[in-house]
């Protein structure tokens, strides 16, 4: 495997420092949470024997995660090192040097490298402004072939928000059908779509692989737990074999602290939803008051991807230079999903409600300067 550090990895804030920026509209995830706001959690803690567990993960917590599908038991889930852990097994597994996949494109970099870094030859779908960054599935029909191992996708979508059909998902899952291909669907904002929220993705059919994790949607990326979901016994069996021959078993204390935040989901997710929605209005409000910027607005997700209405009169190196140093907003430039820069996602989840408004009105008065030579 050739491996190539990812760009969205060497200029994340994490790599950067967090003291050098004061609006930070980079993150995919909602607000980090503390480890002592979750003190209804800790119960019992000390009596966990920090042993190699069952190779599949937390029995509780598979059990919990299959009865949210209409289809799938306990032997259906397989918990990973976080969604990134999931990709990596899955791409290990399915692909091998010369291999063929298909990945909607932009994308989240962890479903383009790995493949990239196996030697699989990655074709991409590319999704367009002009259209509602929507999936042409004719083009995907006619792109796939026989030889394509799997389909790659996200819903709701990294980095532009949008979120797919129930028709769409049953069209993505007959063209997979058609080529005998897998679908992979990376689904980790899934419970904060805005409006109808479709089934977990492998409820549709026994070829799609399910991917997700605590990170993004509830604020939980130090708890490095995410999970594989699919109804294929034989799939499913190679999947722990990788797993095994990666790490054998996952973090005993992180997975007991997943399945317990999981069990009462209702209670921490509520207010998670409710801020959620306040920040998007913020969004809103300012994309509607300003100028200098259009988007698809999202239907899901903590994050949007709009773009300059007038890319060729800004010089984008200068812009997200100057917004960082001197106004101390950070945002994530198109090149982090290997489109033009003058795209930008803003993660509207993670900053406080007074640095997202703080941050936008930075963008626009960038924007401004820039445009005017400054």
């Amino acid at each position: 495997m050739q491996y190539k550090r990812m760009p969205i990895e060497i200029e994340s804030p994490e790599q950067m420092g967090y003291d050098k920026i004061r609006n930070n509209l980079s993150e995919s995830s909602y607000k980090d949470m503390l480890f002592g706001d979750m003190e209804d959690l800790m119960d019992g803690l000390g009596k966990i024997l920090l042993c190699y567990s069952a190779h599949e993960g937390h029995q509780g917590l598979r059990e919990l995660l299959a009865k949210e599908t209409a289809t799938l038991h306990k032997e259906d889930v397989l918990l990973t090192v976080g969604a990134a852990g999931a990709l990596f097994i899955i791409a290990s597994s399915l692909l091998e040097k010369g291999d063929e996949l298909v990945v909607i494109r932009p994308n989240y970099a962890t479903n383009i490298e790995t493949p990239r870094a196996i030697g699989a030859s990655v074709k991409f779908l590319d999704l367009y402004f002009e259209n509602g960054f929507r999936i042409d599935m004719q083009a995907l029909r006619e792109m796939a072939t026989e030889n394509t191992r799997y389909i790659s996708v996200t819903n709701p979508h990294n980095p532009t928000g949008v979120c797919l059909s129930d028709a769409e998902m049953k069209e993505l899952v007959a063209i997979a059908a058609e080529k005998g291909a897998w679908l992979l669907v990376d689904e980790t904002y899934r419970d904060l779509a805005f409006g109808e929220k479709l089934p977990i993705a492998c409820d549709y059919s026994d070829r799609v692989i399910s991917v997700s994790s605590v990170s993004k949607t509830y604020g939980l990326p130090g708890i490095r737990v995410g999970w594989i979901l699919c109804r294929n016994k034989g799939l499913m069996e190679t999947f722990l074999a990788a797993k095994e021959q990666i790490h054998i078993c996952g973090p005993v204390l992180d997975e007991e602290l997943a399945w317990r935040y999981l069990k009462n989901k209702d209670k921490h997710f509520a207010p998670i939803r409710k801020d959620i929605g306040e920040k998007m209005e913020i969004l809103k409000a300012w994309m509607n008051a300003q100028d200098g910027l259009e988007w698809v607005e999202p239907t899901g997700g903590l994050v949007c991807f709009p773009r300059f209405r007038e890319p060729t009169s800004v010089d984008t190196g200068r812009f997200y230079e100057l917004l960082l140093k001197k106004y101390g907003t950070y945002t994530g430039p198109g090149h982090w999903f290997e489109m033009p820069d003058h795209y930008m996602r803003i993660g509207f989840g993670w900053p406080g409600k007074d640095q997202l408004a703080e941050g936008l009105e930075a963008i626009g008065k960038c924007l401004k300067d820039v445009s005017a030579g400054i």
